[in-house]
């Protein structure tokens, strides 16, 4: 087995189906792009478009298809330099700043590389239909695409946004907002479960569940608004030292930031760029493309805190309210619902917490060149929990564990408030 929960085996007709919708989303993600869009890397955090279909095709070809199909032939034996990403114990790879200076393969050769690995899979699955290795190396396959789904819509935004164009990814209306009140929910101190224990796919960070005393804590029922963080900027948030952490402070400087990422101010109005190209700033909605640094000195100007990741999972497992905002929603954006009582807003944008990214007890890596997936970026990195409206809607588990640098914003990261004990003592 390569993941927990993956020894559940799906029948091959379900499996292949899964596979083949996500391979089918992927491409389709791609539609609005024109051809020359498919080379551009805008910064070294992003990926050419082109780049996430041939990797994403790499990875089944890699890890499946040439250790298990007994005559499979090879694509294109460079492919290992080109679209591996970080498996160091795989060989040597092109260094990510430099993807976009490749311009072979063309996109033609990347499709018909797709469709070459799309049909050998399709053949495998149906020649092994039941082995378990297989099974769970596809079925990880399957969540690793889908998670650079969501990595190709940032990437395009970031990309984009450095076009003069400013052009619309989504095309259509934006869709708005509706004004809601936030209140803290109190949850009493407690030991509680953390981490994976169910029967599906999980990552091997969200396990082992274990238990963890928590001290009573209150936590917002949704996150922070645009607006709210517009009253942070009016109020001089960025010119207070006082309110951000050494490096954070540092950071802001060095970076010159005075706001969120891709936020723009105009006379007195601000304005931000979406995938619905550029925007008036929709004060109702999660705000967006904050660093771990911004947050947590949003936190101490309102006199709270990030939540931590037990804290997050306790509150949202007592009181979830799905908003349905995921990738196959198709709606871009994150959308506020309005009023609603429990905790709203997951499905919007990743939050960040005050936990750092550190293996569960007891955390055992996968066996070979898959345990390099998650568990070697367990350092210098802050978890994000929740999902965004560009998560597949598989992946948004209240186990799940996102994780970035505390100075990284081109993902669509968010935050909610926390206090202390409860009723805000």
């Amino acid at each position: 087995m390569t993941q927990a929960g993956s020894n559940r085996i799906l029948g091959r007709e379900a499996l292949l189906g899964n596979f083949m919708k996500t391979r089918k989303m992927t491409a389709e993600l791609c539609n609005p792009l024109e051809r020359d869009d498919f080379m551009v890397q805008s910064t070294p955090d992003t990926s050419p478009p082109k780049w996430h279909l041939g990797h994403t095709t790499w990875f089944f070809e890699k890890f499946i298809l040439r250790p298990f199909s007994e005559g499979y032939k090879t694509f294109d034996q460079r492919f290992d330099y080109i679209f591996n990403s970080y498996y160091e114990t795989v060989g040597e790879y092109a260094p990510k700043p430099s993807r976009s200076t490749v311009s072979r393969p063309s996109l033609e050769t990347v499709m018909e590389y797709r469709k070459h690995v799309e049909e050998a899979m399709a053949s495998l699955l149906d020649r092994k239909d039941g082995d378990g290795e297989i099974h769970g190396r596809t079925i990880l396959g399957i969540n690793h695409e889908q998670q650079h789904q969501e990595l190709l819509l940032m990437d395009i935004k970031r990309n984009f946004y450095q076009s003069p164009y400013r052009p619309s990814y989504a095309g259509g209306k934006k869709p708005a907002s509706a004004p809601g009140t936030s209140e803290f929910i109190d949850f009493p101190e407690q030991v509680s479960s953390i981490g994976y224990s169910g029967e599906g796919f999980c990552f091997d960070n969200e396990i082992p569940s274990h238990r963890e005393l928590v001290p009573g804590f209150s936590i917002s029922s949704r996150p922070v608004t645009n607006g709210d963080f517009i009253a942070f900027i009016e109020d001089g948030g960025y010119r207070k030292p006082g309110l951000w952490l050494s490096a954070g402070w540092e950071w802001r400087a060095s970076n010159r930031v005075e706001m969120p990422l891709y936020w723009e101010k105009e006379a007195d109005a601000y304005r931000y760029f979406t995938l619905y190209g550029m925007q008036d700033i929709d004060p109702n909605e999660p705000v967006m493309h904050i660093s771990y640094y911004e947050a947590d000195a949003f936190a101490r100007w309102s006199g709270g805190k990030l939540p931590t990741e037990p804290q997050w999972e306790i509150a949202m497992s007592s009181h979830s309210e799905d908003v349905d905002n995921y990738l196959e929603a198709g709606k871009y954006t994150p959308v506020s619902g309005g009023e609603s009582s429990g905790m709203a807003g997951m499905g919007n944008s990743w939050e960040w917490t005050l936990s750092a990214y550190l293996p569960y007890p007891g955390y055992r890596p996968l066996a070979g060149s898959l345990g390099e997936y998650n568990g070697k970026f367990m350092s210098g990195q802050m978890v994000l929990k929740g999902s965004s409206f560009s998560t597949p809607k598989g992946h948004s588990r209240i186990t799940y564990r996102n994780f970035y640098t505390p100075g990284s914003r081109w993902q669509f990261s968010g935050m909610r408030l926390s206090r202390d004990g409860t009723d805000g003592q």
